[in-house]
C-alpha cells in the first residue's frame, strides 16, 4: 500500500531545500558530463557543448519539443489539474516501436535558452500544474538543472518528475539526487536480445536495473498527498506490454518485487501499437491482445507486488483510462 503524507503543506520538493553552493555545483558536474558527453550510458563523447550532435541528437542548448498541462498520466501524476509536461527532442535510444517518433528520431521541437524554460515551469504551475515532468530529458540535464535553479529563483515549488526510459547513465543519476522528487521510469525488458533487436541497446537490461535501484534508494516508494491523490515524492514505474511477451515482464515485475520493494507501483500500459518501423516486423505489427495484457497483470499479482495502475481502456469501453488496484 502507498506510504500517504497527511498534507501537501506539509512537502516541499527537494530541490528547495538544496544550498545554492551545492546547486550550482551539482550544475557545473552535469555540464562536465556533457563536454565529452557522458550524460547517458552510451557515452558517445560527442563535444556537445562546443555544438556537436550526440547519438541521441542533443546539442548545446536546450530543444523541447512540446510544454502543456498534460491529463493522459497516472492519477498520482496528473491529479485533475494536470501535469507540467515538458517533451524533449531526441532520445538515446532507437526504439522500433516508438510512440513519439517525430519527437525522439525526427528531432522536432523548438530551440529555448535557460532562463526562458524557467519561466515557461512556472507558467505551468500558475495554471495548475501539479508538477513538472520532464520526459526523456537525460541528454539536456545541465541546461534543465539550470533552469530548475533559476525558476526556483522565482517562485517554482511543486515537485520535479524524471519521466525516463530506465536507460540511465548512475553518475547522471547521482547528481540528480535532490533535484528529482518523483522517478517515474520504464523497465522495457528482460531479455537484452530483444533490447538489441527493438531498441538498439545491448546492455538495456543491467544499466535499467541498476538504474531503479539507484533511483529507489534515493527517493523509496512512491508517496502521495491523502487529500487530493497527488504524488509528491518516490518511484512508480512503467511497463509497456509488447506483443509475444518481448517485454518480458515476468521476470521485470520479479525483479521489482525481489531487489526494489513490493510496495513499488507498476503502471502496466496496453497502449502498445506498431507504430514508426515496428510495422515492418512480423513478431511486433500488430497490438497486443486482451489475453497478453491480461497474463501480464497476472503475472505483477504472482509476484506480490501490492499495487498497480491498470490501463485497459482498449478493452472494455465501460473502464477508466486509469485505475488503480490494491491486492
Amino acid at each position: 500500500m502507498f506510504k500517504i503524507r497527511d498534507s501537501f503543506n506539509s512537502f516541499e520538493p527537494s530541490f528547495l531545500d538544496i544550498s545554492n553552493a551545492d546547486f550550482i555545483a551539482k550544475i557545473d558536474a552535469l555540464y562536465d558530463l556533457a563536454e565529452n558527453c557522458r550524460l547517458c550510458p552510451r557515452r558517445c563523447g560527442a563535444k556537445r557543448l562546443k555544438g556537436e550532435k550526440g547519438l541521441c541528437g542533443g546539442e548545446d542548448k536546450l530543444k523541447i519539443a512540446s510544454i502543456n498541462l498534460h491529463l493522459g498520466e497516472e492519477p498520482p501524476i496528473s491529479g485533475k489539474t494536470g501535469s507540467g509536461t515538458v517533451f524533449f527532442s531526441g532520445c538515446p535510444l532507437k526504439c522500433k516501436f516508438c510512440q513519439n517518433y517525430p519527437i525522439s528520431r525526427y528531432g522536432v521541437g523548438a530551440y529555448c535558452d535557460t532562463a526562458e524554460f524557467a519561466e515557461k515551469m512556472v507558467k505551468l504551475q500558475e495554471k495548475g500544474a501539479n508538477n513538472i515532468n520532464l520526459v526523456t530529458s537525460a541528454h539536456y540535464m545541465p541546461f534543465v538543472a539550470e533552469s530548475i535553479f533559476l525558476a526556483k529563483k522565482i517562485g517554482l515549488k511543486i515537485p520535479i518528475v524524471y519521466n525516463s526510459s530506465g536507460y540511465e547513465d548512475e553518475s547522471l543519476l547521482g547528481l540528480l539526487d535532490s533535484i528529482i522528487d518523483i522517478y517515474l521510469p520504464d523497465i522495457k525488458y528482460a531479455d537484452d536480445g530483444y533490447a538489441l533487436k527493438y531498441s538498439g541497446i545491448s546492455n538495456y537490461v543491467e544499466i535499467n536495473r541498476k538504474a531503479l535501484k539507484i533511483m529507489y534508494d534515493q527517493v523509496k516508494e512512491l508517496r502521495i498527498n491523502k487529500k487530493n491523490g497527488i504524488g509528491v515524492s518516490g518511484l512508480l514505474v512503467r511497463h509497456l506490454v509488447l506483443p509475444n511477451g518481448i517485454s518480458g515482464y515476468g521476470d521485470s515485475f520479479k525483479f521489482i518485487a525481489e531487489k526494489l520493494s513490493i510496495d513499488v507501483p507498476v503502471s502496466i500500459m496496453s497502449q502498445y501499437f506498431p507504430a514508426y518501423k515496428a510495422k515492418y516486423d512480423d513478431t511486433i505489427s500488430m497490438p497486443i491482445t486482451k489475453e497478453e495484457y491480461s497474463a501480464a497483470v497476472e503475472s505483477l499479482i504472482g509476484n506480490n507486488l501490492t499495487g498497480f495502475f491498470q490501463n485497459d481502456k482498449y478493452f472494455d469501453e465501460d473502464l477508466a483510462d486509469m485505475s488503480y488496484c490494491e491486492r
